[in-house]
């Protein structure tokens, strides 16, 4: 079985859209967990009217100390073997759960499988497809700038018993907290990539990541996460992974500045998300 995993907080808008994902997914091997964090909207209520249909819908609606805390009790109530984290606003592709569930039935436990996501933008707009092919902890800290991170948790999935080994989400971040699990699961899981596309991701303008990263402070949080870690590397490896981050950080710096300074060449948009991080970075 497969638990996935969902946290929400005033998430009216989407929750339903959420729901019926999963339900459409028509998947027998799999329960919905939602943990609500006493939410002030309608969601609750929607969770009720879908739980007293379906019951692979089990639910929890009570103050929390943040995302975090909330994904770690959705993985204490799990009954799964794997567990996969859906975001409200987030989908899976069709048959996804499926494809997935006949994967693991040949991998060694825990492991980590790792497909691709749509990432969508506002009213609809494809934006990119996020394909984390290179997954091994070196090639993380070597920045997103270089190697693709998984950017959103509707395109993996793990072991439960993974937690068993590295602990679960820091309550403490509210943030980067998936960036800091991937960073300890590749050290102690099978670490397997599928380039098949399994997640959407809608950035949406206001949500909590959206405005972390229009901010800049989503680039400051993964750079000191990748500090953190390389300090832990073998001496080799830390003085690679160090010269190679710095080299594209001076590289990206280079870009910037150049698109900053020939504002003809860059279309408005980006212009404006460039200045924004520029600004936030000096």
């Amino acid at each position: 079985m497969i638990s996935v995993i969902t946290p929400v907080y005033n998430g009216e808008r989407f929750i339903e859209s959420c729901l019926q994902n999963v339900i459409n997914q028509q998947c027998a091997g799999v329960e919905h967990i939602i943990i609500d964090a006493a939410s002030k909207d309608k969601t609750v209520e929607i969770i009720k009217q879908y739980a007293d249909r379906y019951s692979h819908i089990r639910w929890i609606s009570e103050p929390d100390q943040g995302q975090s805390d909330a994904m770690n009790k959705g993985i204490k109530m799990a009954t799964g073997k794997i567990v996969s984290f859906l975001n409200t606003d987030d989908y899976y592709e069709p048959n996804a759960l499926k494809r997935v569930l006949e994967r693991f039935k040949t991998l060694p436990e825990p492991s980590l499988l790792v497909g691709n996501c749509n990432v969508w933008e506002d009213e609809g707009k494809f934006a990119e497809v996020n394909k984390p092919k290179k997954l091994k902890l070196i090639d993380l800290l070597l920045g997103p700038c270089v190697n693709a991170y998984p950017l959103n948790p509707s395109a993996y999935f793990y072991h439960t018993s993974l937690h068993q080994k590295i602990g679960f989400y820091k309550i403490d971040e509210h943030y980067a907290m998936d960036i800091d699990f991937l960073f300890r699961a590749v050290q102690s899981a099978t670490v397997i990539y599928v380039d098949e596309v399994w997640g959407n991701y809608r950035k949406f303008q206001g949500t909590k990541t959206a405005s972390d990263i229009e901010n800049g402070q989503n680039l400051q949080r993964i750079d000191q996460l990748i500090k953190r870690y390389r300090k832990n590397l073998p001496l080799l490896q830390r003085w690679y992974a160090t010269i190679a981050y710095q080299l594209e950080a001076i590289d990206s710096w280079r870009k910037i500045k150049y698109f900053l300074l020939n504002p003809s060449d860059l279309a408005p948009s980006l212009k404006k998300k460039l200045t924004v991080f520029f600004n936030s970075s000096t």
